[in-house]
Formats: structure tokens, C-alpha cells, sequence
């Protein structure tokens, strides 16, 4: 995930560990030699068209809209087609109302009325408040959920990781950020919530409890998953 800084100069850009509490806990739970945070690439505000999401001051977010607007603008100055003029009024309208591109969630043909174009905001904008600033870990944590991203665990042994997925990714897809070979492979899931992991104490008294479920390919990963992947060698 790439989640670009607009307003914000104190958080230097570079690779990112997301210390989500949830993992230390998991690792308190569950002895390993190493604990491996996910990592998200934060970049600079050069970098908005680009990014997976932004991260923005509260007092910068009207100064990022006004970047669409004014491109906005430009364009209804430049005669397009009815089709494109109509939903980029729809878009200054709502512009204007202080919502982003993202949020307005446009049908298949507003969307190609407008696929020629780039908007900065067409993306999820998470607002950081300035109290904030001070915890920039827990920040990114949230700025991580809040643009559609979720980690998976999977623990024990060599090492206790969380693995970054997109909201939605399956338990075949999930077990391809892992490694090919068991996304290939891939014969079922072996998952245990978060929830019951915490609840039973660790993941053998979970096991034991009988709340690790064997999971198929289309399951939908679920934030915070313990996960243990059977597949053919």
C-alpha cells in the first residue's frame, strides 16, 4: 500500500512498520523468535495521483479538493462532450460540499465519461485531527483500516507476521502474498478469529476450544485472521 502525506511534513516518508497493538498481543500469546510488523511506503505529496490513499491534515483538506476543483474547472472551460460536462458539474457540486471523488461513488457511465481523467481525491482521504499527530503509529494503523486494508496473522515458530491484504481479498489470494507456491498448492485455510484467539488465551487453547475453522478458497478474509495454510508441496 502506498499512502501518500498532503500537509503533513513531520512524518518522514519511507517504508512504514504498522505497530498494530492487535499483533503485539498475538505475540505476547504465541512464542516466536521474531515479531514482523506489516509495512506500508508512505510517499510526499507529489505523489497523490499515484497513491493507494492520503493521509491529510483537517486544515488541508479543503486545500486537496480544491486541486480537483480547479482542474474542474479547466475542463468545463474547454467544451467536452455533454456526457463528461454533466458529471463533472455533479462533481464540482459535491466538490464543493467538501467531499471528495471517492465518496460520491459514480455509476459505470459517469465513470466513463470521465475515464480520461485523474482526480486527486478519488481515493480514500482519511483526516488526521491534530492531537493526532502526536502517535503516528496509531495513526497509520488507522489510516491503514480506513483505506481499505486489512492484516492477516499468522503465528508461531520462526516468527509472529502480520500480512497486509486488501478488505475483500479470499483465503487463495491471501495465500499468495505468502508465496506462490501456496497459492499453487493451496488445499484449505485453517483460521482462527481474532476474537476467539484472544477470548481462549492463545492459539492452542483456541484449537482446543474448537474454534479454528478449516476454510476453502473463496472465503473472505477477515481482519486479524490467524492463518494457517495446508497446500500440496
Amino acid at each position: 500500500m502506498k499512502l501518500c502525506l498532503f500537509g503533513l511534513t513531520d512524518i518522514p516518508v519511507g517504508k512504514h512498520n504498522l505497530k498494530d497493538p492487535r499483533l503485539d498481543e498475538a505475540d505476547r500469546l504465541v512464542e516466536a523468535k521474531k515479531k514482523t510488523y506489516a509495512q506500508i511506503d508512505v510517499v510526499g505529496q507529489d505523489e497523490t495521483l499515484t497513491s493507494d490513499a492520503i493521509l491529510v491534515p483537517r486544515d488541508g483538506l479543503l486545500e486537496l479538493i480544491f486541486l480537483d476543483l480547479e482542474f474542474i474547472e479547466t475542463r468545463l472551460g474547454r467544451g467536452p462532450t455533454d456526457a463528461e460536462k454533466a458529471v463533472l458539474e455533479k462533481l464540482k457540486a459535491q466538490l464543493e460540499l467538501e467531499k471528495t471523488v471517492f465518496q460520491m461513488q459514480l455509476g459505470p457511465e459517469e465513470l466513463q465519461a470521465v475515464a480520461a481523467h485523474q482526480f486527486h481525491t478519488n481515493k480514500p482521504v482519511v483526516v488526521a485531527e491534530k492531537e493526532e499527530l502526536q502517535d503516528p503509529d496509531a495513526l497509520m494503523v488507522r489510516a491503514f483500516g480506513e483505506s481499505g486494508y486489512i492484516s492477516f496473522f499468522t503465528v508461531g515458530g520462526k516468527e509472529n507476521r502480520a500480512w497486509p491484504v486488501r478488505q475483500g481479498t479470499t483465503a487463495w489470494e491471501a495465500a499468495g502474498t505468502i508465496h506462490t507456491d501456496i497459492q499453487k498448492g493451496f488445499i484449505r485455510a485453517e483460521i482462527i478469529s481474532y476474537a476467539d484467539f484472544i477470548a481462549a488465551g492463545g492459539e492452542t487453547q483456541a484449537k482446543r476450544a474448537g474454534k479454528q475453522r478449516l476454510e476453502l478458497k473463496t472465503y473472505v478474509m477477515q481482519d486479524c485472521d490467524l492463518t494457517n495454510f495446508r497446500f500440496n508441496k
